[in-house]
């Protein structure tokens, strides 16, 4: 039986920039190239049934940011919520307006996801292969640049040990990336496992009505409590208006983010001791701080965990909720069975466990029939792979909001896009050059989620522009003030394309021979 040929690039829906994913990052993007590159024709695909990416894919109770939303949202776009820490339904509805506003959400396409891209030198375009999540379909589609916006989780699963004993549990087990709609969890005894930013947020939402929770930790991470009204915030709006207020609020909050980091970094021993002595004044007089409450590693080598308005404690001076710091043993029929002996009896057991990694959504990349092994590429600009031609990523700071780095990120991936129209080029490729490089994980974060994924990543090397910077003051200066042309880039045309179009003047760009 014969098969019918594949379609000829010609034949297909060709777009000059394909983004993968309608998160946070996606809708930056898309709003950039409308706004900055009007004559560029793209498209949104996404491979869940709404945007929002993961303010719409996490729905466990009192899911929210934690991170303020005056540098969590876009520069573009206020945030004009009354509330600094927002739960996700705000985050999510920020999205939708933001998306409709701009056009945005008449480019997205549900239900689409990418499985594979090969480049062609030849064609100077992507082939891309999709699935349709809805019907099975598979179709294909060519673009000049892939924007990869996908960000770094596995959005089908999470991370869950296998814990013995887990099928005699007679009560309900969840994780937390898929919670049921219909959980009825009032009055009855919970244990969450964890100790991340997703247990320390579902103890005290699940504390109002249960019974009461347990957080069993295996080790301590480091808690602060934050406002969730900002005052300086709500004086400055008074004053300023909204729309006024919102630039300088934002400065105030990225220097005030930098600041907490940097004597995190600097001085950590007397961070630590701040850190206790925050914890102790909101915990229960002779309460265990050191042992449920001192991790044994520095302060910002794995994220702070913020707690809006103390409710954490809260709930623990309350007595709805408790500390257990101990190793899983096995699961019983009643609860878990802890290394010391202790059993824990509950009714339901959320496992929060952490999350999985899913390095450029998964997507297997090939360049002219060579498959990309992505641990043997190295970042550029912390937003392009080395040897990879026409293919950008977004990933945030782990150290500060995620979006300051992605809105720096899609602003100079326009620019790049203007100086190779400015020049004639179709094609650009990041080049280590010649010899080994030293290299280190593409993220220097100690978090679990992160390591052990390590050798699924890219990586970054040891200075710019192979650097993944952590600094939005150091990217500023990288990525919106510093020329976009390199000497690690490889710019090029494809033959029989038109000639080099003459040089015009495109705002922080500049030519170099190749």
């Amino acid at each position: 039986m014969s098969h019918p040929a594949a379609p000829e690039p010609g034949d297909l829906e060709h777009l000059d920039v394909l983004i993968v994913g309608a998160g946070i990052s996606g809708i930056g993007a898309a709003h950039y190239l409308r706004t900055r590159l009007p004559g560029k024709t793209w498209a949104i695909l996404e491979a869940r049934d709404a945007i929002g990416g993961t303010w719409d894919l996490f729905r466990y109770p009192g899911i929210r940011s934690d991170s303020d939303l005056y540098t969590f949202s876009y520069e573009f776009k206020p945030w004009t919520s009354r509330k600094s820490i927002a739960d996700a339904t705000t985050i999510l509805d920020y999205l939708r307006e933001t998306a409709a506003e701009n056009g945005i959400d008449r480019h997205v396409r549900t239900h689409h996801r990418v499985l594979a891209a090969s480049w062609s030198t030849e064609d100077a375009r992507w082939l891309v292969e999709v699935e349709r999540t809805d019907t099975g379909e598979r179709l294909s589609l060519t673009c000049g640049w892939l924007f990869c916006a996908s960000g770094y989780y596995d959005y089908d699963e999470g991370f869950t040990p296998g814990f013995e004993g887990r099928e005699d549990f007679r009560g309900t087990i969840i994780h937390p990336q898929h919670w049921p709609e219909d959980l009825d969890h009032a009055g009855k005894r919970v244990v969450v496992i964890g100790s991340g930013a997703t247990a320390i947020t579902l103890v005290p939402a699940l504390a109002d009505t249960a019974a009461h929770v347990t957080m069993l930790q295996r080790s301590p991470t480091y808690v602060m409590p934050v406002p969730s009204v900002d005052p300086v915030a709500g004086l400055l709006r008074k004053v300023l208006g909204t729309h006024r207020a919102y630039p300088v609020i934002r400065r105030k909050n990225i220097a005030q983010q930098r600041a907490v980091w940097l004597f995190c970094q600097r001085f950590p021993k007397a961070a630590r001791r701040l850190i206790r002595r925050v914890n102790t004044r909101q915990l229960p007089e002779g309460y265990p701080v050191d042992e449920h409450f001192r991790p044994t590693y520095d302060p910002w080598d794995q994220r702070l965990c913020a707690v809006p308005d103390g409710d954490l404690f809260r709930a623990i001076r309350g007595g709805r909720a408790s500390v257990v710091t101990d190793r899983v043993e096995t699961f019983t029929e009643r609860g878990v069975r802890l290394a010391s002996g202790r059993e824990l009896e509950a009714d339901v057991i959320v496992t929060a466990t952490g999350l999985k990694l899913r390095a450029m959504g998964g997507i297997t990349l090939t360049v002219d029939g060579a498959p990309v092994a992505l641990p043997d590429t190295v970042a550029f600009r912390g937003m392009m792979l080395s040897g990879v031609p026409n293919f950008s990523f977004a990933i945030g700071y782990t150290n500060a909001s995620w979006t300051l780095k992605v809105g720096l990120l899609c602003e100079h991936f326009c620019r790049l896009l203007a100086h190779m129209d400015a020049h004639g080029y179709d094609t650009c490729r990041p080049d280590t050059g010649e010899g080994p490089m030293t290299t280190r994980p593409l993220l220097d974060f100690a978090a679990g989620y992160v390591r052990r994924s390590l050798d699924q990543l890219p990586r970054q090397g040891e200075r710019a522009p192979w650097l993944m910077s952590m600094s939005y003051h150091g990217d500023v200066k990288l990525l919106r003030d510093r020329p976009v042309d390199d000497e690690h880039l490889r710019f090029s045309r494809r033959r029989g394309s038109a000639p080099e179009a003459p040089s015009r003047s495109v705002p922080g760009t500049r030519s170099a021979p190749r």
